[in-house]
């Protein structure tokens, strides 16, 4: 644990063992990582265990193909924050807490080197945490972690000058109340970058809902396994090379018209099975098994994002909107009284 995290988190000591409370909550530094005793829902268990087996399958998402893939999908959406005018406002090492940091994928392929120039404070639920500090670690790149509950961060509030949260909110119990919790954190004048599931069609909320339900009572490995032959139809559909021309707008079904493959009318409408041709098996299903295993996957429509926004005193600066998700970047505001 580095010293800026232990003076962060009022920590009397970094070493191992160490017991605390911070703002009533127990903690403890165990593996060199201060661990947030959290009590949580069965579903956010759940979505806990079935994250900590998917990361530290690292063969299913590290290969060149798949960090470019990530790297080109995340700037085309939050932008180059390196050369954002921004991220100059905050000084030098600026706090970053990657909110759901995951292996810490999504923060290395998007602030890569800037990493060097900040205090980045990786949290996550799982031991997870364990895997995000590892790759930090082979790319000497510096970091603090913590394994806690991101809705209940021990952070004092106004705190943190940029929250980034890539696919994270969604897999609390109640994204609105992960934001609203996370946006408190911020300074006037912070950043608040996130991506969240956007709300899709009647036949892909039914099949989404569906599938995970069936998944819930399997093991993590389990799961993993039940994906493969969606995971091979997903294949078989994108390997046909076929496309389709929808006549007219299905607006019941929310399907839209225009020419379209055969892959991507099923995987937009009707369920989740990716494919591209350049990942292998296992990457590919790795996709699959990320939407569909944890039990707490939210989807929001963008007037939900935009209401909790505002609700919490942040400004939206960009937002990107796509058939998967919703990506935001917002400002805090100088002077905003948060909604709880």
């Amino acid at each position: 644990m580095p010293e800026w995290l232990q003076t962060l988190l009022a920590a009397p000591s970094r070493d191992e063992g160490t017991s605390f409370d911070i703002g009533g909550q127990p903690c403890i530094i165990v593996d060199g990582i201060p661990r947030c005793r959290t009590t949580m829902s069965a579903a956010q268990q759940q979505t806990r265990d079935a994250f900590g087996f998917k990361w530290n399958k690292r063969d299913t998402f590290e290969s060149a193909t798949s960090l470019a893939r990530m790297r080109e999908w995340l700037l085309s959406r939050y932008g180059d924050i390196a050369a954002a005018a921004w991220i100059r406002e905050y000084g030098p090492l600026p706090l970053v807490v990657d909110a759901g940091c995951g292996a810490g994928m999504s923060a290395i392929e998007l602030f890569g080197p800037m990493l060097r120039d900040v205090r980045y404070l990786g949290v996550d639920i799982s031991t997870t945490i364990e895997v995000a500090r590892q790759r930090f670690a082979e790319r000497a790149l510096p970091g603090g972690f913590l394994q806690a509950d991101i809705t209940n961060l021990p952070l004092a509030a106004e705190s943190v000058d940029v929250i980034f949260s890539e696919g994270a909110l969604h897999h609390t119990n109640s994204t609105e109340a992960a934001l609203k919790s996370l946006a408190r954190l911020l300074k006037p004048g912070g950043r608040f970058l996130f991506y969240v599931y956007r709300r899709k069609g009647p036949l892909r909320e039914f099949t989404d809902d569906y599938v995970r339900a069936r998944l819930q009572s399997l093991s993590a490995g389990d799961a993993w396994r039940a994906m493969e032959p969606l995971t091979h139809l997903g294949i078989a559909l994108g390997e046909l090379d076929a496309t389709v021309d929808v006549p007219e707008p299905v607006d019941l079904l929310g399907i839209p018209a225009g020419r379209v493959s055969v892959q991507r009318l099923f995987y937009w409408h009707v369920a989740k099975m990716f494919y591209r041709s350049d990942l292998s098996f296992d990457e590919m299903n790795h996709i699959n098994f990320d939407w569909y295993a944890p039990a707490n996957a939210h989807r929001q429509s963008p007037d939900d994002v935009r209401r909790w926004c505002a609700e919490s005193g942040l400004v939206i600066e960009r937002e990107a909107l796509e058939d998967a998700g919703i990506t935001v970047v917002a400002r805090k505001e100088a002077a905003s009284i948060c909604a709880g």
